[in-house]
């Protein structure tokens, strides 16, 4: 499954390189979920609220409403999570909590696992939390299993590329996807329809963003590809 990504921050849409330089903005949130109504999920992050500058809840609520979203940004309690699933999200994302034990199993009672969706971020071989500034000494092959109770999938992102639109890392979503089987989606450099290809035949979902705001991604050939995977008689 191909899911456009919609990245808020104060109010806009925008797409970021590294998770902090904004490169650009998008058309009103409105207008981009309109853009892509044609695909059946879509990924929603609270910029502001990952980083501890407020939130967009209003925002989400009005995208939620109107299309199935799975939600990230600022999930560090079951408080937070709870708000998402209100606010409509189908999904949560939890990143940073993730790594903490008891928080992650005070989320996933808040919500259920089902509902959860753990952000694996992947930086020089290493697990990243904290907005992608601090590292964990851990890989993500290394704790993924032991984070398979508490959630449905993982999200996963190779930090080293993102936004960057120079490709991904094939091979390591490849050693992810032997050591799971619960739901991936992939993020984090991917540019080409062959970078989407090679995901989805090891059945990995790709959450685009750049490449589809820049233009490299022509949002009619994805639709068309993601109906093709969808619906494959």
């Amino acid at each position: 499954m191909i899911i456009p990504c919609i990245d808020l921050q104060d109010g806009k849409v925008v797409q970021l390189v590294q998770g902090r330089q904004k490169a650009l903005e998008g058309a009103p949130p409105l207008e981009m979920l309109a853009r892509f109504s044609a695909f059946p999920e879509i990924q929603v992050i609270d910029l502001d609220a990952a980083m501890g500058k407020g939130q967009n809840n209003s925002i989400v609520e009005t995208l939620a409403a109107q299309a199935r979203c799975r939600v990230g940004g600022g999930v560090r309690d079951a408080r937070r999570a709870k708000e998402l699933v209100a606010c409509g999200a189908h999904r949560v994302i939890v990143g940073t909590a993730a790594f903490h034990r008891p928080t992650l199993e005070s989320i996933a009672e808040a919500v259920t696992p089902e509902r959860i969706l753990v952000a694996i971020d992947s930086k020089h071989g290493r697990i990243v939390v904290k907005g992608w500034t601090e590292a964990i000494d851990m890989t993500a092959e290394e704790v993924i299993q032991d984070l398979e109770p508490f959630c449905s999938g993982f999200l996963a992102t190779y930090v080293d590329k993102e936004g960057m639109l120079q490709g991904t890392d094939l091979d390591w979503f490849r050693r992810l996807r032997a050591a799971t089987a619960r739901d991936i989606t992939a993020a984090g450099g991917i540019t080409t329809l062959d970078d989407v290809r090679a995901l989805t035949a090891l059945r990995i979902d790709c959450a685009l963003g750049m490449a589809i705001y820049t233009g490299r991604l022509d949002l009619a050939e994805l639709a068309r590809m993601n109906s093709a995977m969808m619906d494959p008689e």
